[in-house]
């Protein structure tokens, strides 16, 4: 019987963490078809954000695992895996976004044609693998946790200013998921705005509604619109890696 594949996951090592649901429901569906390797910047501990009752005994059985320690992101050799899959991770920002240890795996994975998965507000992970002013994945549609404009409401003036700042315009779009976004509580400081980069390099954005289901597939690349999708995007990702 030949071994299993493995597939490496990639985590954030901010201290506003890695989504534990997501987490959870990503380790728990892929174990069953790979063997896993978690990976952070410089090897830290993941911090799980989001722990309630249904992640809570899951967490901390986890984290007493000898598996559960990361390995350096910095060492790691994208040739040794076979898909490559980042959870919803809100710090993803703050470090995945900008690695240059991810973009050297993320060049590795495309060249290969090796499937890719992110899922939420680790989408903006993808943003670190650029090359001079070119995006490794302009050309591709994904999706993510989306700004586009819907109702401002109560919260109009917050998001006119923010958007302004960073792109120099908006517009009033249908799409009500700016609220899976504006929910961040350091909204106002966010260093990009993945559907603004994805745009602005070259690639093709699509959302849904708050929280619903979205995912995109492209060629081996797989993304999912916010936490919510998780099950989806990794259940393609492990259908997409067995019809290789």
């Amino acid at each position: 019987m030949s071994a299993k594949p493995t597939c490496l996951i990639v985590a954030s090592a901010s201290p506003q963490g890695v989504s534990a649901k997501s987490f959870h429901q990503s380790f728990t569906l892929c174990s069953s078809a790979f063997n896993l390797q978690t990976a952070t910047p410089g090897g830290k501990p993941i911090e799980f954000v989001g722990v309630d009752e249904s992640t809570a005994r899951w967490v901390q059985d986890f984290n007493v695992k000898p598996y559960a320690t990361p390995a350096k992101l910095e060492s790691i050799d994208g040739a040794r895996y076979q898909a490559l899959l980042i959870p919803d991770c809100p710090g993803a920002l703050n470090d995945l976004a900008h690695s240059g240890s991810l973009h050297r795996i993320l060049t590795h994975f495309i060249s290969h044609q090796k499937p890719v998965c992110a899922v939420g507000q680790g989408v903006s992970a993808l943003c670190c693998a650029t090359e001079g002013q070119n995006w490794i994945f302009s050309g591709y549609s994904l999706t993510g946790v989306s700004v586009s404009v819907l109702s401002m409401k109560g919260i109009y003036p917050k998001i006119f200013m923010h958007i302004n700042v960073l792109s120099n315009s908006f517009c009033f779009c249908s799409k009500p998921s700016v609220f899976e976004l504006v929910r961040r509580p350091d909204f106002a400081n966010l260093p990009l705005i993945v559907e603004d980069f994805v745009k602005d390099s070259g690639g093709s954005y699509t959302a849904s509604q708050e929280d619903a289901l979205h995912v995109v597939i492209d060629r081996h690349l797989i993304t999912g619109q916010n936490m919510q999708s998780t099950s989806l995007a990794v259940n393609n990702l492990i259908l997409l890696f067995s019809a290789k």
